[in-house]
């Protein structure tokens, strides 16, 4: 079966942007994309709408981002600690994780999806450390977590 062209509502990981004319499947289309918002059909009317809904989707994007500059900026002024047992050389029996990393940032009263947290892999020794927190694309909040060794 053929392509369908729809022109997408809001960003769409690996897809595209906000305002960007794409061709799916037409069952994603159907399915999916279509009935939560996120995407209308590509008719020609809906070609020629698009450069008035641009307009009010660069306005949305805008008011977000500024939304997340600020969240991001409030999270780069939280230092996180946490304990954990360690061998003599600072190696960590266990590993601090990205969901730990999430209920710490929950503990200083900040929500984050543990999938924005973008840990290439957990954390294995003591000392400072630098999370990334992916909260858009382009905007990447860096939190400072301290590990240090539990006295036992």
């Amino acid at each position: 079966m053929a392509a369908v062209k729809v022109i997408l509502r809001e960003d769409v990981g690996r897809l595209g942007e906000a305002g960007d004319v794409v061709s799916v499947k037409p069952g994603f289309a159907r399915n999916f994309l279509i009935p939560t918002g996120k995407a209308i059909l590509a008719t020609e009317a809906s070609v020629t709408e698009l450069e008035h809904h641009k307009r009010a989707i660069a306005e949305k994007v805008a008011k977000e981002r500024k939304g997340l500059e600020a969240d991001r900026d409030r999270l780069e002024q939280v230092t996180l600690e946490v304990s954990a047992q360690a061998g003599e050389e600072g190696r960590l029996f266990g590993s601090v994780t990205s969901m730990q990393v999430v209920e710490l940032l929950a503990e200083k009263g900040h929500e984050v999806d543990r999938r924005k947290i973008d840990l290439p892999e957990p954390i294995k020794t003591t000392g400072d450390h630098t999370v990334p927190i992916k909260l858009h694309r382009e905007i990447v909040a860096n939190v400072k977590l301290v590990v240090t060794a539990a006295e036992s």
